[in-house]
């Protein structure tokens, strides 16, 4: 009889896309996997430690799954295991850690694991890890899109960032690798494929022979069948001539893209260490939008860093009104123990943090009304997503500039690409009807 495992994952897509591997492992040892608020016998959870406040989710996480089955095994992986396991180790009901490359040998660690009065550690050096484990991937519950790790590690070292220490340097997957998994998502039915990774502009430099992204996407536009592909985040630095080519020369590539900016001030982003200044940024946004018809360019910004001065946040006001940005993710700045950041001097108060973060929350909706405003009118072809809108329950669709909008329709539809008339945006939402059903996902 099969045992039962419930997965929940803490953080980015990344961490999705590492939860979804591990299930599948699993699955072909022969564990069944439930929903997290279910009982189960193995609970994993997969964490994330870029914040005090995804420690925090982390260990509530960990809690949940210890209350809701006291017998069952857990499991805790992912940043948080690798960076403090010390910490994790100090809960009561854990019963293994697995660090960030220990993640994929659950299988067997699980075989002979039974429940103990101190957990079993399995965490090692990620500095020493050269390599990415291979794990094939043909479904992702609940969801109309699929999610493919081609990178993993970062080479630079932000003042602000723990991700190197809990992920280790940069390092790929080998092309092959990754193509036959999107052909197994694609044949598998799904409509989008999101490519992941950690840096993944770094992407092929650690390979031999060395490739690139732009090299990588190629081969990827070449899967008979494929829909929809979208990547995440990337620094400016990493976009080449070749891989602007490449992102504005494919209809199949989603006109999304997601530029790190972090501050716009050059005097903030030297403290940070970032590898780029205001004038590349801008630059850089300018051209894409120029090169991509509707894109969607989205930027992280980091508000309350050390040091940071009403005229450094000025210039970031400044600079993102300028942009032609259409959403932000704002994140106030808070110490990360282990970080450069954490022992510098001029740290903000928390009046002051907030105040700023309200005030840069606010553009980002203004700008985001503004984009989004420019898409009524007209009709666009969305990923109609495997959940309904919690207030209106309406139909969720996802542009290509990934925008959501909301419309009404059947449970049939769900997984497909529809034509959506986008007919209003408002502060909140952005709103559609349909025009035609498209093709299937």
């Amino acid at each position: 009889m099969s045992k039962t495992i419930a997965f929940a994952t803490v953080g980015c897509r990344l961490n999705q896309a590492e939860t979804q591997e591990m299930e599948e492992l699993l699955a072909s040892r022969g564990y069944r996997a439930v929903p997290f608020d279910e009982p189960a016998q193995v609970y994993v959870i997969n964490t994330c430690t870029v914040t005090g406040r995804a420690d925090f989710s982390d260990r509530q996480m960990i809690r949940r799954a210890i209350r809701r089955n006291p017998q069952a095994l857990v499991v805790v992986t992912g940043c948080y295991a690798q960076t403090d396991p010390a910490a994790i180790a100090r809960i009561p009901g854990v019963d293994l850690i697995a660090g960030s490359q220990e993640k994929y040998e659950l299988a067997g660690l699980l075989d002979s694991l039974t429940k103990r009065a101190t957990p079993l550690v399995r965490v090692g050096d990620i500095r020493k890890a050269t390599n990415v484990p291979v794990a094939s991937v043909t479904h992702f519950r609940g969801r109309s899109r699929a999610f493919v790790k081609v990178q993993d590690g970062c080479q630079h070292r932000c003042a602000f960032c723990i991700v190197p220490l809990a992920r280790g340097g940069s390092r790929s997957r080998e092309p092959k690798v990754v193509v036959d998994q999107v052909h197994r998502l694609v044949e598998a039915g799904y409509g989008e494929v999101v490519l992941t990774g950690v840096d993944m502009g770094h992407y092929g430099r650690d390979l031999f022979p060395r490739t690139t992204l732009a090299a990588l996407l190629g081969q990827i536009l070449d899967v008979p069948g494929l829909g929809r592909l979208r990547l995440s985040s990337i620094l400016p630095s990493y976009f080449t001539d070749e891989l602007i080519e490449v992102l504005a020369g494919s209809p199949r590539i989603a006109p999304h893209l997601h530029v790190p900016l972090q501050s716009g001030s050059d005097r903030v982003l030297r403290l940070m260490r970032r590898p780029y200044n205001t004038r590349i940024y801008a630059s850089l946004a300018e051209r894409l939008s120029r090169a991509i018809p509707d894109l969607g360019l989205g930027a992280d910004v980091i508000v309350g860093f050390p040091g940071e001065t009403d005229a450094d946040f000025a210039a970031t006001r400044a600079l993102i009104g300028a942009l032609p940005v259409s959403y932000l993710h704002v994140f106030s700045y808070s110490d990360r123990k282990g970080t450069e950041a954490a022992r510098l001097p001029g740290h903000l108060p928390a009046r002051t943090i907030t105040g700023r973060s309200t005030a840069l929350r606010r553009l980002g909706r203004e700008r985001s009304l503004a984009f989004r405003g420019r898409l009524v009118g007209r009709t666009w072809e969305v990923l109609a997503l495997e959940e309904r809108d919690e207030f209106t329950g309406r139909l969720t669709g996802l542009t290509g500039n990934y925008v959501e909008v909301l419309f009404e329709g059947t449970d049939e539809w769900m997984g497909r690409f529809l034509n959506i008339s986008v007919t209003d945006a408002t502060s909140d939402r952005t709103l559609g009807k349909v025009a035609e059903p498209s093709s299937e996902a």
